[in-house]
């Protein structure tokens, strides 16, 4: 790949990011979310083939919030199968917002997808008998190439403390025979998943994990199986991005997913990983910098998984 054209396009990619970061808001639903600058950005890419770019705050800690699904989503469908996995929980876009119980309690006996909160719940209470928290969090450095991946504590607690609506919806999947397993534990462990501190630049590594089918292009090393990267993969292109999904795919066009503290974890396939942190968000709860960032990366890189344009 041309470094010199990615180096460019990056940095033109970060401005477009900082430009709009002012109109967004933080996380503040989550009082210890809402300590975080809004101007802060950081993009990094990892291509497969081994080149690193960073600009920005890439290497500042913040919790991974939702992009933890992916992770807990791979673990399921290595361990457990797709066949358990997708009994409980569908793989279908739900239309609405991440942490809605609406479509769930009147049109639907299982979430939508694991994307959503209701779909996580019910994937964490399928791990819970299977894993401890400390062997996730193990399992996420592995993925993220990160050793130095902690669980957040003030992160954790501020978001037990305002927990109510996962609570609600956790007991609406017990009483509809989903969760099985104790509820207060799975929505522990799900929300300790969400408080795991990441860089852009740990994001940016999984992504190339993904990108590369599952192997550490540096030593050959097969960290994820095949199947659980491409059903991975093509669940954050339709549903990662919550109900902004389609849209984002029709304009970017990379599988992508999204958290409330402010991680992009972005994956075009046979080419790199993106990680992009900005705590600023839109209205539906994604990074409101990750839409001109990834789109600009994309249109100038050919990273559209439909476009046959090559750097």
């Amino acid at each position: 790949m041309n470094q010199e054209k990615i180096l460019n396009v990056l940095e033109t990619a970060y401005q477009k990011g900082k430009a709009v970061a002012p109109y967004g808001n933080v996380a503040t639903y989550i009082p210890e979310l809402g300590k975080a600058d809004k101007n802060n950005l950081g993009i990094s890419i990892f291509t497969v083939g081994g080149q690193k770019y960073n600009v920005g705050d890439t290497d500042r800690r913040f919790t991974i919030q939702s992009i933890s699904k992916i992770i807990s989503l791979v673990l399921a469908l290595e361990h457990l199968g797709f066949d358990k996995v997708f009994s409980k929980v569908g793989m279908e876009p739900s239309g609405e917002a991440f942490n809605s119980l609406v479509e769930l309690d009147l049109n639907s006996n299982k979430p939508f997808n694991p994307m959503i909160n209701s779909g996580a719940l019910t994937v964490s209470s399928l791990l819970l008998p299977e894993f401890s928290f400390e062997e996730m969090t193990e399992y996420a450095r592995k993925v993220c190439l990160d050793s130095e991946i902690e669980m957040n504590e003030a992160v954790f607690q501020s978001e037990m403390s305002n927990v109510s609506r996962n609570r609600a919806i956790a007991y609406l999947l017990e009483s509809k025979g989903i969760i099985e397993n104790d509820v207060e534990k799975s929505l522990e462990l799900y929300t300790k998943m969400c408080s795991l501190n990441v860089t852009a630049e740990s994001l940016a590594n999984f992504g190339m994990i993904l990108a590369a089918d599952g192997i550490n292009p540096a030593n050959g090393e097969r960290l994820i199986s095949a199947q659980a990267v491409k059903i991975a993969k093509t669940i954050m292109l339709t549903c990662g991005m919550y109900d902004g999904s389609g849209e984002f795919a029709v304009y970017v066009g990379i599988p992508t997913k999204s958290g409330v503290g402010g991680g992009l974890l972005s994956v075009a396939d046979y080419k790199m990983g993106i990680g992009v942190y900005g705590p600023s968000l839109d209205e539906k709860g994604n990074c409101i910098a990750g839409r001109p960032v990834l789109e600009y990366l994309s249109k100038e890189l050919g990273l559209h998984i439909f476009d046959r344009k090559r750097i």
